[in-house]
């Protein structure tokens, strides 16, 4: 059978650069979907991208869809015949809706009766005739953020559409969206080449759109800007501070690139430099230029939509725009450092950091007092320093420069504070206590900065929890998540021994005034919302089951916990691995919650349970000082001796003997090899 090319452009206003990327992710995904459910097979799916314009191409589909046999089950015998043997309603108007007569009904026999049922031919649809019906709605359901409506249209879309152009095999699919009617004609750029041009395939559309001075392909934008910034940065005595977030950005906000390079006065570089390249990459979408030891020079290099013909007057509008820009960041820097950070200290008691959870001064109190703690356990030579980055660390955001700049926050506080004379370590750790900010991100160096985190994150998620701030689905305003996964990957970097319950009830403690839900209750959801995370995080790493199984023994510790996993993963690929997780399960299984008593050998009646017995001392003596050791690797090599023992003890024993206590002391025996292997893994959720 003959496949065909389907080609849809939907020519638009200007959409924003951050609306692009998911809205073409969203049309591959609606056009898979409605292809399966139409039965139309592809071989090849293709999204392209421009401010003005959304592509979709898919290429090998079947000229018509495949004939099929619809199968549908209606009503139950009793329901669809009356006593005399008539059809019921029931009967007729399932006969009605698969469009058959009554009599074409035929009855099906399942576990639960006999049925109506109706097997019929479908023949196939031509595709070029599905796609009149499925275009118009994948462009109705295109998400954004935000969308509108315009003219007397009762449509919506992120901006007004200008032109659709729709081809099967070159062939107009006819629809309409709104007062806009699907055709051929395609449009150039908006300033250099604003004429129609008629696409006929997707190969011809891509060498017409460059021809009209447009690039539809982002990759091959980013492409092009990357390779002319770098050039251009060398060209200047430097190189291009790499920032692919923005190189991302910026290909959505052209259709052309071009790039050119402009200075500003080298008197600005008296501003620190993330507040330079913070201001010329928000507000102006400019790439920085650094030296070879990573120095900002003062020049940047912008990206323009069209190509001029004198790029000076380009450069100078530029200059001109980032001039008043850096000149507002001077002025506030200059303004903030008239007024200590001990000072704005003061002035989070005037800002509410959550309504029910009290200001940011009392924020910061609160995890003040635990990120001492933290120093106590972990390194006391420290908690003065980390004590003074505490009180500091929030001081920045009552701070013009943070009020304009909030990207700068921690940043501008480091800054002020080497200003005023505050240590290298507490200047930095005021910089690094908001680390990481993403999944994978960077991660305080410092002891000092890493306790202030921990400590700040702690108390905002207990917070939440206590007062009702849960997230739920994909909403999570506090970002709860991150914070989570923040401070357990802090914790794995630095190595920390500490328990996760303690810090948890030692942060719902401080928030005790503050609480709406029984602290037990939050301390119980905030450790699972933990163990969530922390499984997540590890699953990316090892097999699901063991990471389940050795969490599932406890997270407490969750230097411990890692080594846990990591010691059964490993363990896994032993070659009694096996058998022995089949022994142990069969361990765990009997003894369920365990017994709770000794082990009395007189009551013994039978060698095996003497062996297995002196096995367990043995064997225990052992593992208890690998396992206090964290050598859970030995510990498991150890425990896994025991696998002859336990075969012979059931070879050989009926564990649920007639006699009450030679039951119980047969439980008991089970119960001392249980506790023992339960300390590494729960081996009952070993797949």
């Amino acid at each position: 059978m003959s496949t065909k090319e389907l080609f849809l452009e939907i020519g638009c206003e200007e959409l924003p650069a951050g609306f692009i990327p998911r809205a073409t992710a969203e049309m591959e995904a609606i056009i898979t979907k409605e292809l399966a459910i139409a039965r139309l097979t592809f071989s090849e799916i293709k999204t392209l991208a421009t401010p003005r314009r959304l592509v979709l191409v898919v290429k090998g589909i079947p000229a018509v869809q495949p004939d099929a046999e619809i199968t549908a089950t209606g009503p139950s015998i009793k329901a669809a015949y009356d006593a005399d043997g008539k059809p019921t309603r029931a009967a007729e108007g399932f006969a009605r809706g698969q469009g058959v007569d009554v009599a074409a009904l035929q009855t099906i026999t399942t576990d639960k009766g006999e049925y109506l049922f109706v097997s019929k031919h479908e023949a196939g649809r031509p595709t070029y005739e599905i796609l009149t019906e499925t275009l118009p709605a994948l462009i109705a359901n295109i998400p954004f953020k935000k969308s509108m409506r315009w003219g007397d249209g009762d449509v919506r879309f992120a901006r007004p559409v200008h032109w659709i152009v729709a081809l099967f095999d070159g062939t107009v699919v006819p629809f309409s969206f709104g007062t806009i009617e699907s055709g051929k004609i395609s449009r150039g750029h908006r300033f250099m080449a604003n004429t129609a041009f008629p696409v006929s395939d997707f190969a011809g559309y891509l060498v017409e759109c460059e021809r009209h001075f447009v690039i539809p392909d982002p990759e091959k934008r980013k492409e092009i800007i990357r390779r002319e910034t770098h050039r251009i940065a060398a060209a200047a005595g430097g190189r291009l501070l790499p920032d692919e977030e923005l190189l991302e950005q910026v290909s959505y906000l052209v259709e052309y690139p071009s790039a050119v390079h402009g200075t500003f006065s080298a008197e600005f570089l008296k501003v620190p430099k993330e507040v330079l390249i913070t201001s010329m990459r928000s507000h102006q979408r400019y790439f920085s230029v650094i030296d070879a030891s990573g120095g900002l020079l003062p020049g940047f290099i912008t990206i323009n939509n069209t190509l001029t013909e004198d790029p000076s007057v380009v450069v100078k509008g530029n200059e001109r725009v980032l001039r008043a820009r850096l000149s507002d960041a001077r002025f506030f820097f200059e303004e903030d450092q008239k007024v200590s950070l001990d000072a704005r200290v003061e002035s989070l008691k005037k800002v509410v950091y959550q309504q029910k959870l009290g200001t940011s001064f009392e924020k910061m109190e609160r995890f003040r007092s635990l990120a001492e703690g933290l120093a106590d356990r972990l390194n006391p030579a420290f908690k003065s320093q980390t004590s003074r980055a505490a009180w500091l660390c929030k001081a920045d955001l009552v701070s013009s420069m943070v009020g304009e700049f909030p990207e700068v926050q921690g940043i501008m506080g480091r800054e002020y504070a080497l200003l005023e004379g505050e240590t290298v370590e507490v200047a930095n750790a005021i910089a690094e206590h908001y680390l990481p900010t993403q999944a994978g991100g960077e991660l305080p160096a410092s002891d000092i900065g890493a306790f202030v985190s921990i400590a700040d994150k702690m108390d905002t998620i207990c917070g939440c929890f206590g007062v009702g701030l849960i997230p739920t689905g994909a909403a999570d305003p506090y970002a709860l998540r991150r914070a989570t996964i923040g401070i357990i990957a802090i914790i794995l970097d630095k190595g920390y021994r500490l328990s996760l319950r303690s810090l948890t009830n030692e942060s719902l403690m401080l928030l005790s005034a503050k609480l709406n839900r029984p602290k037990e209750l939050v301390a119980g959801d905030v450790l699972e919302f933990f163990r969530s995370r922390f499984v997540n995080l590890l699953g990316s790493s090892y097999a699901s089951d063991a990471v389940e199984a050795a969490i599932a023994a406890g997270f407490d510790d969750l230097v411990d916990a890692r080594a846990r996993v990591a010691a059964l993963a490993e363990f896994k690929t032993h070659p009694d691995f096996e058998p022995l997780t089949v022994a142990f399960k069969r361990v765990g299984n009997i003894v369920k919650e365990g017994v709770d008593a000794l082990v009395d050998t007189s009551l013994f009646q039978d060698t095996a349970e003497g062996d297995l017995y002196e096995a367990i001392q043995t064997v225990k003596s052992s593992a208890d000082g690998l396992i206090s050791a964290g050598l859970w690797l030995d510990a498991l090599t150890k425990i896994a001796t025991l696998r002859g023992p336990v075969d012979h003890f059931f070879d050989k024993v009926m564990v649920m003997a007639e006699d009450p206590q030679v039951r119980t002391n047969r439980l008991a025996l089970l119960t001392r090899i249980a506790d023992l292997f339960g300390k590494i893994a729960d081996f009952s959720r070993i797949a």
